[in-house]
């Protein structure tokens, strides 16, 4: 599989910005995640394809460009969306399934089908669940920055309690994860890009 570079990726992300703003929201973004699991994979000597877990975090947000609205506002009611409308941005781009799946599979600590069902999520009832290391590490990374207005590192902690909401179960799967992949320094990056730590 042919794993595309920074700038094909950066080329990509301008293609579907509907504005500057927008691009350094979420391209940003997608450059701490990739910064976060470079520092991962450096503690840990974790067994990865690194270029491929580079790829997957500048691309896993990209959907998020297709619920910009004229007046450059996300329509938060249908966010939970960016994952499914950014694999099929990638998949009709010409993008192997793998990479798409950076996009579907990184949402919190993974949808299931029953989580769909039961929150009634505007999705198709389908399981959105990391399987490979480099999908688990990609949504784990995700979890300790948010893209809020604004936007600010979550601690591993914050987000444990934040996913409590959600139930038992996920809170003992961002903990798996946490147990696998360590804890990010998010100070450094903090400082870098001007964004608190919640």
């Amino acid at each position: 599989m042919e794993i595309p570079g920074v700038a094909e990726i950066r080329g990509l992300h301008e293609k579907y910005a509907p504005n500057a703003a927008a691009l350094d929201l979420v391209f940003t973004h997608c450059e701490i995640v990739r910064s976060l699991a470079e520092q991962l994979i450096s503690a840990s000597g974790l067994d990865v394809d690194a270029d491929l877990v580079r790829a997957g975090c500048l691309l896993h947000d990209i959907g998020v460009y297709r619920l910009f609205d004229e007046q450059g506002r996300v329509d938060k009611a249908n966010y939970v969306r960016h994952g499914v409308l950014g694999h099929e941005l990638l998949e009709a781009e010409g993008f192997p399934e793998p990479l798409c799946r950076f996009c579907s599979c990184h949402t919190g600590v993974g949808l299931t089908k029953a989580d769909i069902e039961a929150q009634g999520l505007p999705l198709p009832p389908l399981d959105y669940t990391a399987v490979t290391v480099e999908e688990r590490l990609v949504m784990y990374a995700d979890n300790f920055h948010s893209k809020t207005t604004p936007p600010k590192f979550v601690t591993a902690d914050s987000y444990s309690a934040y996913l409590g909401r959600f139930g038992q179960d996920k809170v003992l799967a961002f903990q798996s994860m946490r147990g696998a992949f360590g804890e990010p320094v998010l100070t450094e990056l903090a400082a870098v890009h001007g964004h608190a730590i919640t």
